[in-house]
């Protein structure tokens, strides 16, 4: 009964982890002017150099934003005591990637999402690097 127990739990947290996660990547999806999934289709489709790099830098951004929240909500899964408490850390984690984004952006002598968008590799790489280190320092502090 117990192994049935487990793997009930197993699924409500699955229920409910995956759409947040969703849910955030959506959110992360809506701060930037341009849109991920058309640029890396088009890149991975066309011949230019340019939309090849963008797509390039698109995806090593938005694969950060989500290598970042998905770091909050392993952490918050693991540490959890009730599924409202791993949806209140889910959310928790969402807002504070978001502010660091905004953060990033205000910090840089550039806008960030026209670089990305422009095909700079080495700004979405970095972008993705600072969504990963906000996600490690989220999930700790969820400990």
């Amino acid at each position: 009964m117990q192994q049935w127990s487990s793997f009930v739990n197993f699924l409500i947290y699955l229920v409910v982890s995956v759409p947040l996660l969703l849910i955030g990547i959506k959110i992360f999806m809506w701060q930037t002017p341009y849109n991920e999934m058309q640029i890396i289709k088009e890149a991975a489709s066309c011949d230019t150099d340019i939309k090849d790099e963008a797509g390039i830098a698109v995806a090593h951004s938005l694969g950060g934003k989500v290598v970042g929240q998905s770091l909050v909500m392993a952490s918050a899964i693991f540490h959890s005591v009730s599924v409202l408490d791993l949806v209140i850390w889910g959310v928790i984690g969402i807002i504070f990637q978001v502010l660091v984004y905004y953060v990033f952006e205000k910090l840089t002598p550039f806008r960030v999402d026209e670089e990305v968008c422009k095909g700079n590799i080495a700004v979405g790489i970095f972008s993705a690097r600072l969504s990963f280190a906000t996600g490690l320092i989220l999930a700790a502090l969820i400990s």
